[in-house]
């Protein structure tokens, strides 16, 4: 089992390959990549991939301004 970043494994084995492994489109995986998201992918004994994203918590989400 090994963990490795997004952008580096994309790096390593292409958009498609990552996508098709983790079950979602190439474009979610560019758009991931765009938005520079901490995302870690497990790379397990078996071939398969799962993914996990790093987020700050509490989640500091800017204020919402409203409309007056």
């Amino acid at each position: 089992m090994k963990k490795t970043p997004l952008p580096e494994l994309v790096e390593r084995i292409g958009q498609s390959a990552v996508a098709k492994g983790l079950g979602v489109s190439a474009p979610a995986i560019s758009k991931a990549l765009r938005a520079a998201r901490e995302i870690l992918v497990t790379e397990h004994e078996d071939g398969t991939l799962t993914a996990e994203e790093i987020r700050p918590f509490p989640c500091q989400l800017p204020a919402q301004k409203s409309a007056a």
